[in-house]
């Protein structure tokens, strides 16, 4: 009669499971990876058009100096 380790041993009934867990780990590593890296430029974008927005305002009047350079400073500290 034949059992489950007759031609790969018993060490091999879960060789399968290794590469599997190091495949995942490596495929969620670069996930990640991608996400943060997205996450800053949308962050850097976002901070940069604000400033500009404050700028345009300061431009047009619609603000005055000190309210300008609060925000200015306010926004760079980020």
């Amino acid at each position: 009669m034949h059992n489950r380790f007759d031609y790969m041993g018993p060490n091999m009934t879960l060789s399968w499971l290794i590469p599997l867990v190091v495949l995942l780990v490596i495929v969620l590593s670069i996930y990640m990876i991608k996400k943060n890296n997205n996450d800053n430029k949308i962050n850097r974008d976002n901070k940069e058009s604000a400033l500009n927005i404050s700028d345009k305002r300061y431009a047009n009047g619609e603000i005055d100096e000190e309210e300008y350079l609060k925000k200015k400073n306010i926004l760079k500290n980020k």
